[in-house]
């Protein structure tokens, strides 16, 4: 798997959820033989054992399950290390969902996003309504998921910084997932821990949120910017599909470059279903914007 990417121009990788523990062998030989160097590993990884499939969100910290939240936080020490072995310097996380027993208020915001799709939604005023209707029900079940999540981070943030791996908060692409995306840069200021954790962009996660209406990807970023230590490119097609080769969709990544730093991990995160060709188009234009950003 690493010499396949390497042998594609690559010399830095990011590790995914989706590495079982079968896989580890070959990984730290690869790293040791010097084929590739691992950036950062995103959590969990490897797979716990058993695990046979992509699984970012197998346990979170959000739970009101108090094993849940056990388990997350075992399984993302065991991430830390895993990246500590293998010198990578960060990892991205997902910091859970708001949870509905019965009635998930995102389901009339899809409902409507389908019914209506390829719409100019920005000044669907019918749109707009049944969206704060769900964002307030949304935002009156969240807070004991939330503060889960904080107190889960304030335990696991020691451990980080003990190994001297720094934890990336990802933005998410689903209506309840945490935290929510106004919420990002308070997180990372009331932890004021900028050694230890980071906010981490994904630009088609960001892309989906802009079409459902819920923010403006550029004024987002120039709010977390300041507090990014990553990002993950990849495009989002007309119909919404997201993953897809850098510069055949709906994202900015012009702009987005603008707000990229020397110190930032630029991870290219693409669909397995796309061809070496599309991964190679995305790697040159990837390459072309840093150009372009850093002259080199």
């Amino acid at each position: 798997m690493l010499q396949e990417m390497a042998g594609l121009g690559f010399e830095w990788v990011e590790l995914s959820h989706g590495i079982k523990i079968i896989l580890v062998p070959g990984v730290l030989k690869a790293v040791e033989e010097g084929v590739i160097k691992v950036a950062s590993c995103h959590n969990f990884c490897p797979l716990p054992t058993g695990v046979m499939h992509a699984a970012p969100n197998l346990y979170m910290p959000s739970s009101l399950d108090a094993r849940e939240r056990d388990q997350w936080l075992r399984q993302s020490k065991r991430t830390i290390d895993f990246a500590h072995q293998l010198q990578a310097s960060k990892v991205v996380m997902h910091l859970g969902a708001t949870e509905f027993f019965w009635f998930n208020p995102a389901r009339p915001v899809e409902r409507y996003l389908e019914a209506h799709a390829g719409a100019d939604l920005a000044a669907d005023a019918v749109y707009r309504k049944v969206l704060a209707k769900a964002l307030a029900r949304l935002q009156k079940r969240m807070p004991p998921f939330w503060e889960n999540t904080k107190q889960a981070l304030a335990e696991l943030l020691p451990y980080a910084e003990q190994k001297g791996v720094r934890l990336g908060f990802e933005n998410r692409e689903r209506f309840e997932e945490l935290p929510l995306d106004a919420d990002h840069r308070a997180l990372i200021e009331l932890i004021a821990k900028p050694a230890a954790c980071g906010y981490w962009h994904d630009t088609g996660h960001a892309q989906i949120k802009q079409d459902m209406g819920l923010l403006n990807h550029r004024e987002h970023l120039e709010k977390n910017a300041p507090n990014a230590i990553g990002f993950h490119l990849h495009d989002v097609t007309a119909e919404g599909r997201d993953h897809h080769a850098i510069g055949t969709g709906k994202v900015d990544f012009q702009m987005v470059s603008t707000f990229w730093r020397p110190e930032h991990t630029l991870v290219i995160e693409l669909s397995p279903r796309l061809t070496v060709e599309e991964v190679l188009v995305s790697k040159k234009r990837v390459e072309e914007l840093v150009a372009a950003r850093f002259g080199r």
